[in-house]
């Protein structure tokens, strides 16, 4: 689906027909030709209106499931014809199995006393029209363009209205995400954006013999010692007296993984501790750096995206887990 006119209710779908489809872009015209063809071929005979499935009594209905999955059949049809049931019966699963989902949470809403009017509906769409950069009439020849008519479109916007709110009511209390989380998000994300970046690197070596614990104590006690009395300005001095030397400009891939590391855990002009390598112990001095294209910008600027993120995430999480427990305590019967 173009990412610019993605819908508000039908993101699900989109990754849906994701997987369903094998073959090439989407002609719509020929496959619309395609599954009308097919429809009136099977139209004798053919099962009108049936129930697909029954939610706590409520019954779902194969026209329903047809309309929901009509916009989708012109792009099944494009697959090869061995494989257009099985996709056919694939898509029809999956898309009962969301419309069971939101008529239970649909029967939740009026639980809750949850309303969703026909401004609340408007204003959604003109949120998704504001962030696409299209105009009104664009917008919706885009929306036909996908398979969805209009009335289907502002139909799926309230079902997914009714499912934040009702999620929204439910859950969200069940999460805290604390300036930490985003945090340690947002280290996570510094770490992997330096690992394109390039450094100009200097280091004092202490080269340990062996591996006795007795050793190693006594030079990391020396490493201690040393780095506690080194800057910048007496770098040079420390190793030409101790070992070392200036590496020049590396990235994460030139050094082992430790040292790395402590690396990208720099900024300029900072000196790390002592950090154990292959052969002995090494204290760095971070000269300068080069941003790689990945770099993320300052804490402060991107945290609320970070939280942002993080709380989509666990909302998701969250959401699956509120739906199995609706599932479990309703009584669902699926006769598709």
């Amino acid at each position: 689906m173009t990412p610019k006119v993605r819908l508000l209710a039908s993101c699900a779908l989109v990754g849906l027909l994701g997987s369903l489809l094998v073959s090439g872009p989407a002609r719509a015209e020929q496959g619309l030709s395609d599954t009308r063809a097919a429809e009136a071929k099977a139209a004798e005979g053919e099962v009108i209106e049936r129930i697909v499935a029954v939610v706590n009594g409520d019954p779902l209905l194969l026209s329903e499931l047809r309309t929901r999955a009509a916009p989708f059949l012109a792009r099944v049809m494009q697959a090869p014809e061995m494989q257009r049931m099985q996709l056919m019966q694939q898509l029809y699963g999956d898309l009962l199995t969301q419309l069971i989902d939101e008529r239970l949470l649909e029967q939740e809403s009026r639980k809750l006393s949850i309303s969703i009017t026909s401004t609340d509906v408007e204003r959604a769409i003109t949120n998704v029209q504001r962030q696409s950069g299209l105009k009104d009439p664009e917008f919706w020849e885009a929306v036909r363009g996908q398979g969805f008519q209009p009335d289907q479109y502002k139909s799926d916007v309230r079902r997914q209205l009714v499912r934040l709110k009702v999620i929204n009511q439910k859950v969200r209390s069940r999460i805290n995400i604390t300036e930490d989380d985003v945090r340690r998000r947002y280290d996570e994300q510094l770490r992997s954006a330096r690992k394109s970046a390039k450094f100009d690197v200097a280091h004092v070596f202490m080269g340990v013999e062996g591996d006795s614990v007795t050793k190693l104590s006594a030079a990391r006690a020396k490493a201690d010692a040393l780095k506690a009395t080194l800057t910048p300005e007496n770098f040079d001095a420390a190793m030409s007296e101790y070992g070392g030397g200036n590496l020049g400009w590396v990235s994460q891939g030139d050094l082992p993984e430790a040292l790395a590391t402590a690396l990208i855990a720099l900024e300029p002009g900072q000196i790390s501790e002592p950090v154990r390598g292959p052969s002995g112990l090494h204290i760095f001095l971070l000269r300068e750096r080069k941003e790689g294209e990945s770099s993320i910008g300052a804490f402060e600027t991107v945290k609320q995206s970070i939280f942002g993120e993080l709380l989509d995430k666990a909302m998701a999480k969250q959401e699956a887990a509120y739906l199995n427990e609706l599932r479990k305590q309703s009584l669902i019967s699926r006769r598709l």
